[in-house]
């Protein structure tokens, strides 16, 4: 059983909400607590909510955290399509507690069992470890969906900076810098993992409210992005948990090279055997996706 804390910027791409699904309906995954970050922080609890209790487990708490990027010398990406095919209630009570409070304290009042999965950029997880380097040594580990290393089998094609980095990269070198246990889930293997819109509609003809919920989530990003295919990033983060073997790894020293331009933020990688990031360099998408079958679409 893993007990875990979820830091997201769930509500712009479908796959942060697809990811807390498949957390919240797989037993392997007891889920603490769930943080949110980067933008209108209350907007993206509200869906973290809404998809929290068409999972039947809108009991766990949601924690608003840091809208800004850590220096505030960035501009927060916010599409617009945030929340738009939910009908969010406006009576959900979020807790007072802010969500990198929330993590200080649950890592700490537990140590070595709490595992961050982050699946947006690191801004709230820099700012715990400023405030409390402790929890550096008292989590078990880290798993964050974040950076690139185009090392694997497609790094050609793939971009040399990654979304929750370059929105971040001071936040994202204060966590990869910090020692502790990472798995890096990057564009290595995410952009290995592609859901085309008729299999979409096949694995949501189930029906289910979850189901149809994510369906449109999933159809008005694609509409925005002006294609017929998603990225299950943030799931494959997911999935290491309940089948370590869907990814291939290796261990590697991690470092994020970046200036004050809009597209800096680059994670550089190298060989490593004592190095504090396992990085993800292949993955089985078959098995990923009858999982993300079993499990979300059923």
């Amino acid at each position: 059983m893993h007990k875990v804390i979820i830091d997201t910027d769930i509500g712009t791409n479908p796959d942060d909400a697809i990811a807390l699904s498949l957390a919240a309906k797989s037993p392997e995954i007891q889920i603490e607590g769930i943080t949110t970050v980067y933008g209108n922080v209350d907007i993206r609890a509200k869906i973290a909510k809404q998809i929290l209790d068409l999972c039947n487990m809108g009991y766990v708490d949601v924690y608003t955290g840091i809208e800004q990027p850590l220096l505030r010398n960035r501009k927060v990406f916010w599409s617009g399509i945030e929340g738009k095919d939910l009908k969010l209630k406006e009576d959900y009570r979020l807790p007072k507690k802010h969500a990198v409070d929330f993590i200080i304290e649950t890592i700490m009042e537990n140590p070595g069992e709490i595992t961050l999965v982050t699946i947006g950029p690191l801004t709230n997880i820099a700012t715990a470890i400023i405030l409390e380097p402790k929890i550096i040594t008292n989590v078990k580990q880290l798993v964050t969906m974040a950076g690139v290393t185009r090392l694997g089998k497609n790094g050609m094609y793939l971009s040399h900076v990654e979304h929750n980095v370059k929105s971040d990269p001071e936040a994202a070198s204060v966590v990869f810098s910090s020692g502790a246990n990472i798995m890096m889930v990057g564009l290595d293997v995410t952009r290995q993992v592609v859901l085309f819109r008729d299999e979409k509609d096949k694995m949501a003809a189930c029906g289910t409210p979850l189901a149809s919920t994510l369906s449109s989530m999933i159809d008005t990003h694609m509409d925005y992005m002006d294609r017929n295919f998603s990225y299950m990033s943030d799931p494959v983060a997911v999935s290491v948990l309940i089948d370590r073997s869907i990814v291939y790894t290796k261990q590697m020293e991690v470092q994020v090279d970046y200036t004050a331009h809009s597209e800096s933020g680059q994670t550089i990688a190298h060989l490593c055997k004592d190095g504090n990031v396992e990085v993800c360099l292949g993955v089985d998408q078959n098995r990923f996706f009858q999982l993300l079958k079993d499990r979300v679409f059923t």
